[in-house]
């Protein structure tokens, strides 16, 4: 079990790791400005600091696996990095695992893990009303069926899977690209559940209390095997749990005395398992007293998951596998992966560069070439 921690150099809606003071992320930590903008971006593009980029370049090519048993010596600090590690989805015998695990522990240390006051929808609230301000409309409650249903616009841009884009646009995407899309890989899938709680979290371990996400799987050879077994198609018997209790930082997300809380476990692609009874044994392993805390749940599967959310495929929420190739060739092998061949239409979800994260930068970098496409329009 591991925790985040608050960071006294932010606010108390922010949380960095607590790790050992061995861990070798002082230089990614020093260079992080720079560090940034280098990694959290297309891959096929040369970077502007190489020197400062140089640390992470040599660590983040290997395993998870390999990282922690040369690096680390001890037990603890091998599973806290298996904790960040696990993000990536992929076992933690592969290529990129370890590359997630320092880019979040370095994040956690460099800048905290925030937590939005009021909750992840303010933001999504705060951005909308800057667009309307601009003089921008939302539509809502209208699925797609076919790209030529959307009113006439220059530009396009789509914030859907792969799937979804053959879906509304197969036909006038080219027989190349079209084959691209169809052959990604989507990968491993989530098992979440929001709890209502009489009061916080008891955990066993101090510093938990006082964290907005705790990683909860044991020893690393555990959260490993757990990652292994899913990509077996097996649901895990001691999963690997993300929780997050937002409600120590933020008063707003529960009545006075009691407490919220969500989690997720990493299941099978398409899972039908009933994860709620290993989720809430392997919380209560480690924080004795939890379930007799529980005042209400509401569980999503995988397929709650994609019912809600059609990009969410097969309950993957990493917009696909987050694999070597598939970084590279996210959602296909070119030159810029934001262009479709349509012109004018541009993708920027989760399944462009850089992948999923709380970031916003796939339609950063769409929008970027968008405008750029735009403006050499004009000069032509």
């Amino acid at each position: 079990m591991e925790g985040t921690g608050e960071n006294p150099r932010r606010s108390s809606s922010s949380c960095s790791l607590v790790c050992s003071p061995r861990l070798p992320v002082t230089p990614l930590m020093r260079e992080w400005d720079v560090i940034v903008p280098g990694i959290l971006r297309p891959p096929v593009r040369v970077p502007r600091h190489p020197f400062a980029l140089a640390p992470l370049g040599m660590l983040a090519p290997w395993p998870a696996a390999s990282t922690a048993r040369l690096l680390f010596r001890t037990e603890r600090a091998r599973a806290l990095f298996a904790g960040v590690a696990a993000h990536s989805v992929v076992p933690l015998e592969r290529t990129p695992s370890a590359a997630f695990g320092w880019v979040l522990t370095a994040a956690g240390h460099a800048v905290g893990w925030p937590v939005p006051r009021g909750g992840s929808q303010r933001i999504a609230d705060a951005l909308a009303s800057y667009l309307r301000s601009l003089g921008g409309q939302i539509v809502t409650g209208w699925r797609v069926e076919s790209l030529g249903e959307l009113p006439g616009a220059k530009t396009i841009l789509c914030d859907v899977s792969p799937r979804e884009l053959l879906r509304i646009a197969g036909p006038k995407l080219g027989g190349r690209y079209r084959r691209a899309l169809s052959r990604f890989r989507y990968g491993p899938a989530a098992f979440k559940i929001d709890w209502a709680l009489g009061g916080p979290i008891p955990w066993t371990a101090p510093g938990c209390r006082q964290a907005g996400t705790v990683h909860v799987g044991g020893t690393f050879a555990e959260i490993a095997h757990a990652e292994r077994a899913i990509w077996r198609g097996q649901p895990p018997e001691r999963p690997f749990v993300l929780v997050a209790q937002p409600g120590i930082f933020d008063s707003s997300r529960a009545p006075p005395g009691k407490q919220t809380a969500w989690a997720y476990a990493h299941v099978p692609h398409r899972s039908t398992f009933d994860m709620t009874e290993r989720i809430e044994s392997q919380i209560e392993r480690f924080a004795p007293g939890f379930r007799d805390l529980i005042l209400a749940r509401s569980v999503l599967s995988p397929a709650l998951l994609e019912r809600h959310n059609s990009n969410l495929v097969g309950g993957s929420i990493t917009g696909g596998i987050p694999d070597l190739y598939q970084t590279l060739a996210r959602p296909a092998l070119r030159l810029n992966p934001y262009r479709t061949p349509i012109k004018g239409v541009y993708l920027c979800s989760a399944s462009t560069p850089p992948g999923a994260g709380v970031h916003g930068l796939c339609g950063y970098f769409a929008a970027s070439t968008a405008i750029s496409s735009d403006q050499a329009r004009r000069s032509n």
